[in-house]
């Protein structure tokens, strides 16, 4: 393994860590993640819901082994992509595309696509100008969905700001601001390219401190909730997808 690899090695154990945790939870509550908007009346729900946790955790696994991390990326960013992306969610956005949750909930899991092509990109046998290519169109994949996690900072400021700790100052409502405009401004320099590496490696030290501050407390606060749960494995996740991102804006700068 070269020494860039090794780097973005890092990454892509927590994403595939993310993914192995959403598909457990996926088994421990017999359904599907709440980023999975299957119909409640789909034929055998239940048992594809276990076929697919089951599927989540071996392509997490496989992401996690050096010999089978291209095949585990290629499976999670096919199905996350076609599956999870166009066919559960583009029915919520054709249902509800006036509404700005939607794009949110899409965004998230077109964030664990990219990470997936990102892990694809940099180990699979293929051309070097095709890994480029699938490496940058996940990186503007991420830029944009980014852009969409801040602006739901302000949209919805009333849920965003009380998930602040009461103790941090100088207030819930500034740290909200400043985080949303903290992913608006990594989603512009991702995109134009202008302190790309820079903006991802504040976002994936961001994303971290969601995990302490936020989404850990939560848990344990209601840990029968499995939305929580979910949070904390989508939040890992999203973690290895920037730290991703960041190592391989490095690569492309080389």
């Amino acid at each position: 393994m070269t020494a860039e690899k090794t780097t973005m090695a890092f990454g892509w154990r927590l994403y595939g860590l993310g993914v192995m945790a959403l598909g457990a939870l996926c088994l421990a509550w017999g359904t599907f993640d709440t980023g999975q908007p299957v119909p409640r009346n789909f034929p055998d729900r239940t048992a594809l819901a276990y076929a697919v946790a089951v599927f989540m955790l071996a392509a997490g696994a496989a992401v996690e082994w050096r010999r089978t991390v291209a095949w585990g990326a290629a499976a999670l960013s096919v199905y996350y992509a076609v599956v999870v992306v166009i066919l559960l969610n583009g029915r919520v956005l054709l249902a509800h595309y006036t509404q700005y949750g939607t794009y949110e909930g899409i965004a998230e899991q077109l964030a664990i696509t990219a990470g997936g092509l990102l892990v694809y990109a940099a180990n699979a046998r293929i051309d070097a100008a095709l890994a480029a290519r699938l490496t940058r169109v996940a990186q503007l994949m991420f830029g944009v969905c980014a852009l969409i996690f801040g602006g739901a900072h302000f949209v919805y400021m009333n849920l965003t700001a009380p998930l602040v700790p009461k103790w941090l100052p100088p207030s819930q409502e500034f740290w909200a601001c400043a985080t949303g405009l903290g992913h608006i401004a990594a989603g512009v320099a991702i995109l134009t390219g202008v302190r790309a590496r820079l903006a991802a490696i504040l976002l994936t030290a961001m994303y971290a401190s969601f995990t302490l501050l936020v989404h850990g407390p939560m848990l344990l606060a209601n840990p029968s909730s499995h939305w929580i749960w979910s949070e904390n494995a989508v939040n890992i996740a999203l973690i290895g997808v920037a730290w991703l991102v960041a190592d391989s804006l490095a690569l492309t700068r080389r």
